[in-house]
């Protein structure tokens, strides 16, 4: 394994991509071909929602993995909320964090709104350096940790905003000075969420989700599932970079059950339909991603016609690319 990881054949870590090989041999081709297809169905299904033609729309600029870098204003596009999902530095001190308020600051955004991420060591108290102990200044921006926030815009409009830096273990043993880890077992996420959120902010992904696969927190998705937010950005796995339509429906759950099922077993696990109970409950929930997907396809296009969507909209707002240093990926914009 190591000669072929060295060899660039197969991915070194979880937080890379996978490689081919790791795909066909070494997970569940099954698994990656359903993912291609799901991707199909959400694209076929058109956007997820449309914004109000009788208000004034909402721009939403969202951020997050910046790691020290300050973006050039040119790469930020204006608007009326800008939020930061974490990971403002790489060594969480005081004075990488300030930096970068200050940048954030100085942008013309009406609202800005930010959460910390595991980099971000200078909010959690827990691993917070002894000799760091002055206070931040935020400058007007709403910094989020376990809480939220009601903000208005034009036209009567609000937003209701929770935001957590919380994540999954993720540190190099007990002494990482990473903030607000928690045991995935133990996740601190159940019944958090105010029902009234419209926009979810958080450092970790909702598990399988635009974070690889499975980096991402079972325990986030089954309270998004819960409060089914219009919008949920997150970052944390930059090779995630995207957006994501979400319907919380049939299709979804199928979906989300194959991606939940053990991953090694490869090409022949996959084929022993009638032999192994596991390859059996894998092909089940193929087979209700493909007939929930095209039944939603149909339904949409044939009975409600364009513009009937009802859903959210998941965004790994990471810009870095990788872990290249390079923060190149575009700032995600949404209108709600």
């Amino acid at each position: 394994m190591g000669l072929l990881k060295w060899l660039g054949l197969r991915r070194p870590n979880t937080w890379e991509p996978p490689t081919i090989i790791d795909k066909l041999l070494f997970d569940s081709p099954l698994r990656w071909l359903m993912a291609s297809l799901y991707s199909l169905i959400l694209f076929l299904r058109g956007r997820p929602f449309h914004v109000p033609t009788d208000k004034p729309p909402i721009r939403v600029v969202c951020l997050s993995d910046t790691h020290d870098t300050i973006l050039p204003p040119h790469k930020i596009p204006n608007g009326d909320l800008l939020i930061h999902c974490g990971d403002l530095t790489v060594d969480g001190s005081r004075r990488a964090i300030q930096r970068q308020l200050d940048w954030l600051a100085s942008l013309p955004h009406r609202h800005k709104v930010f959460v910390c991420g595991n980099h971000d060591s200078w909010f959690d108290p827990n691993v917070r350096a002894k000799d760091d102990e002055q206070s931040l200044d935020f400058k007007g921006m709403v910094y989020l940790e376990n809480s939220a926030v009601t903000l208005e815009f034009k036209g009567g409009r609000k937003l209701n905003l929770y935001g957590s830096g919380a994540v999954p273990d993720c540190g190099e043993g007990p002494d990482s000075n990473f903030a607000f880890q928690y045991d995935r077992r133990l996740h601190p996420w159940a019944g958090t969420v105010p029902d009234e959120t419209d926009v979810l902010v958080t450092h970790t992904p909702p598990a399988y989700h635009r974070d690889l696969g499975g980096v991402g927190c079972t325990g986030l998705l089954e309270e998004v599932w819960r409060i089914k937010p219009k919008l949920h950005v997150f970052g944390h796995v930059h090779w995630g970079h995207g957006r994501e339509p979400v319907y919380f429906d049939e299709c979804q759950r199928a979906y989300e059950s194959l991606m939940a099922r053990p991953r090694k077993g490869g090409p022949l696990r996959d084929l022993l339909l009638p032999l192994s109970s596991g390859a059996a409950g894998a092909w089940r929930d193929a087979f209700a991603v493909l007939w929930y997907g095209l039944n939603s396809v149909i339904w949409k296009w044939v009975m409600l016609g364009p513009g009937s969507n009802n859903g959210g909209l998941f965004v790994n707002a990471a810009v870095m690319y990788g872990n290249t240093g390079r923060a190149t990926h575009p700032v995600t914009v949404v209108d709600l």
